[in-house]
């Protein structure tokens, strides 16, 4: 007789999927372990790596937010390929009110959040019935199309940009910042979508149809969940416009729109926490492979092929199949 692989949920989990968790410390443990493990992984790991390596920490917490934004519009059926428009926008309004207008630092990054989520929302309010790759096409061209314009007009510091900002009180206060920020936001996003609202969210990408004849407006939805997702972006650039004291054009740079795509590729889409995880994997990895010059990129490549061919699901899929799931061979 042959023998095949099944894969069984683990008794534990089926049992922690609701309430009857609260009745065991092992459930309970099992259900709340995973996020306790970040929560502490963020609080302790900076202060075992030194200064460059919390520096290249700090980077990938600024790229997994975009990447938490990113997958929090293609949840909704909204491909973006335009995070670096977010980042950017949230990055000039930070150096513009901190320049000209001599606002700290505590009031300039969250009103530069909340600006920027509101421009961003209303620019794109004219293409939201737009579908698929015509409205990606549109989030690709405007961080293009503005810093054209900044450059041709030489408003805002032109090509030389605005220099000698305020700075963040410590380097602790910029690396827990953005960790913070990240925790928040990912709990808050898993929560938002997980919601009746993320639901219409998700049913809309699969059939807006469907949506639209329950009587909910479609277009309003898409406006509140892009202005959340473009806050995250706006928030991580007005606080880099703060650690780098300089805000110019580089903060329209394609990578702050194709590294957290390809960080969700790595991860998985669709899951939040994949986005984040594969954040955590790539811009490490950069770094490791900046000292071997011409053939970093690649070698980069390489990875993502890999990642992409071995494991199609992404990382998280995997992990999280493994936390839950066991397999055994039985007889056929």
């Amino acid at each position: 007789m042959g023998q095949r692989k099944e894969r069984l949920d683990r008794g534990i989990k089926a049992r922690s999927d609701d309430i009857y968790a609260l009745c065991s410390w092992g459930e309970m443990v099992y259900l709340a372990g995973p996020r306790l493990f970040l929560i502490l992984a963020f609080a302790f790991l900076p202060l075992l790596l030194n200064y460059y390596w919390q520096k290249v920490f700090l980077s990938a917490g600024v790229f997994a937010m975009l990447a938490i934004s990113w997958d929090m519009l293609e949840q909704s059926g909204m491909v973006s390929l335009g995070q670096a428009f977010f980042f950017g926008v949230g990055a000039y309004f930070a150096g513009i009110m901190n320049h000209s207008w001599g606002w700290p630092v505590y009031v300039t990054i969250p009103m530069a959040t909340v600006c920027g989520a509101l421009f961003c929302t209303i620019s794109l309010l004219p293409v939201l019935r737009l579908r698929g790759i015509y409205f990606a096409m549109v989030t690709l061209i405007l961080p293009i199309m503005l810093g054209r314009i900044i450059e041709a007009t030489k408003i805002f510091g032109g090509t030389v940009g605005l220099s000698g900002l305020d700075p963040l009180p410590s380097r602790w206060v910029e690396l827990y910042l953005v960790l913070a920020a990240l925790v928040a936001a990912f709990f808050g996003s898993r929560r938002l979508m997980d919601s009746d609202f993320g639901l219409a969210l998700k049913g809309m990408k699969d059939n807006d149809r469907s949506i639209m004849s329950a009587g909910i407006n479609i277009y309003w939805l898409k406006a509140q969940i892009l202005f959340v997702s473009s806050g995250l972006g706006a928030f991580v650039g007005a606080y880099m416009t703060h650690v780098y004291m300089f805000v110019g054009m580089p903060a329209f740079a394609l990578d702050y729109s194709i590294l957290p795509i390809a960080a969700a590729v790595v991860g998985g889409v669709g899951t939040l926490t994949g986005p984040m995880l594969g954040a955590f994997i790539l811009v490490p990895l950069s770094e490791i492979l900046r000292g071997i010059g011409g053939f970093r990129m690649a070698l980069y490549g390489f990875f993502l092929v890999f990642f992409i061919v071995g494991l199609p699901e992404g990382i998280f899929h995997y992990i999280q199949r493994k936390y839950h799931q066991f397999e055994r061979w039985v007889e056929v």
